[in-house]
């Protein structure tokens, strides 16, 4: 017989609600225990969908402390799903730490396909796709330099997360180290209703966002070094 999976880790929309399977669905709705980022968020969600089903906060500040728990009851016969405020866990968002123990401790994982968010930013781009590099959310302070003369060199297409409140300085600095005339594009509010996507220049798109009040998480793509 197929080992059982104890722990699923469950993608959740990263705006639009219908942007969830129905495998996911009847996942939540048959686990003990729904990990969660953050409890009001996941519980909209689950609220939505009429699931009802206890929810365990496991965020970024309690993982390393939540950890050896978890996995006694996962190995004690509990089946859980762990989900984030939006995507794909592991991806950007807590996931990894509780990943790995399982599978140290022989614990099955199964990951759904589902929401994350550099995928439709990456195809709105028309930048290539075939080859890409994703480098999630860059260094706010220490290493930040580091890894952007780092990305100068790369000639994969390249692809951030980064907040509205950085993104001014972020296309700065991308502007400083890959050149104004570098082709790139910003993607904010995906699946939402003021989704909106922008593709130009480094400099083009630093003229643009100026005049903005930006909302949203933002995605950014850049084309690889020629």
């Amino acid at each position: 017989m197929t080992e059982p999976t104890s722990l699923y880790i469950v993608p959740t929309p990263i705006g639009n609600l219908e942007d969830i399977t129905l495998r996911a669905l009847r996942i939540l709705k048959e686990v003990d225990v729904i990990l969660a980022e953050d409890t009001r968020t996941s519980g909209f969600l689950l609220k939505h969908y009429e699931i009802k089903k206890p929810l365990q906060s496991y965020h970024a500040f309690n993982e390393h402390k939540a950890l050896e728990v978890l996995i006694k009851r996962l190995k004690s016969g509990e089946k859980m799903a762990l989900i984030s405020d939006a995507g794909t866990p592991g991806i950007s968002d807590p996931g990894f730490l509780l990943v790995r123990g399982c599978l140290e401790n022989e614990v099955k994982v199964e990951c759904l396909p589902g929401a994350t968010a550099f995928v439709p930013a990456l195809v709105n781009s028309g930048l290539p796709s075939g080859s890409f590099v994703f480098e999630g959310f860059l260094p706010q302070k220490k290493g930040r330099k580091t890894k952007l003369d780092q990305l100068a060199g790369e000639v994969r297409t390249i692809i951030l997360y980064e907040s509205p409140f950085r993104l001014i300085k972020t296309l700065e600095q991308l502007k400083e180290v890959l050149g104004g005339d570098r082709k790139a594009s910003v993607s904010r509010e995906l699946t939402k209703l003021h989704e909106e996507t922008v593709n130009n220049s480094l400099d083009g798109l630093m003229d643009y966002f100026k005049e903005k009040n930006i909302k949203g998480e933002i995605v950014i793509v850049i084309a690889g070094s020629k």
